[in-house]
């Protein structure tokens, strides 16, 4: 056979090896082309990015979870401050001056935590609803422990009647802008949710934030009406 025969033999087989899709140096790895086939190759950090993307802390529950504590470190030194004007009290609380009503305020309490249990199982579909019903019971909260203050005004006991009156009013006003902001977060998340454009992370801060001051409260009340 001539040189030019063998010659033009190796050109065919060339031609029909490129016809297969593949050249016979390129060593590629079958199931790795273009990160395709078994999910080998490039496929794996594309799937391991996802995952770590979805392991994350959502921005907004991150971001009230910081908010939250800054401000267990706020009432922490509020009551602080209380219990070292009680200690250096020889009677407390001052005679003359009006008692707290331990039973009323056991009611809102009361109300109070059942929001919060109200709350806590707001997932999905119908957390408009549940959020509606925490917002109602803290509205409440809010009044009655609104009534409570003007009574107990009318009675002789303001926020100048000394160490007593002063940290009394501080901490409960304190708690009760926070209520009154958390219930403000409460019908936005309602009204989000009842277009069905609230968030499932939004959802998580708004019932971080109201489980806060529901949580705080029954600390404050056994720490000032006890």
């Amino acid at each position: 056979m001539s040189s030019g025969t063998l010659l033009a033999a190796r050109r065919v087989g060339r031609k029909m090896d490129g016809a297969d899709g593949v050249a016979p140096d390129a060593g590629v790895t079958p199931g790795v082309r273009g990160g395709q086939g078994d999910g080998g190759g490039a496929g794996q950090p594309a799937d391991g990015a996802a995952r770590e993307g979805s392991a994350r802390r959502p921005d907004a529950v991150v971001g009230m979870g910081i908010f939250l504590t800054t401000e267990v470190m706020l009432f922490a030194g509020l009551l602080a401050a209380y219990w070292v004007l009680r200690g250096r009290a020889v009677v407390w609380p001052p005679p003359g001056l009006p008692r707290l009503p331990i039973a009323e305020t056991a009611l809102q309490t009361v109300l109070l935590c059942v929001s919060g249990l109200v709350l806590a199982g707001a997932r999905g579909p119908g957390s408009a609803r549940r959020l509606a019903g925490a917002w109602a019971l803290g509205a409440a909260f809010l009044v009655l422990q609104g009534r409570e203050w003007v009574a107990l005004m009318a009675h002789g006991l303001t926020t100048r009647s000394g160490p007593y009156g002063g940290t009394f009013y501080t901490i409960v006003g304190v708690h009760a802008l926070h209520v009154l902001a958390a219930l403000m977060a409460l019908g936005w998340g309602w009204l989000r949710a009842r277009r069905d454009a609230l968030r499932p992370d939004a959802l998580a801060a708004v019932r971080m934030f109201w489980l806060f001051v529901v949580c705080v409260w029954p600390v404050l009340y056994l720490a000032l009406y006890a």
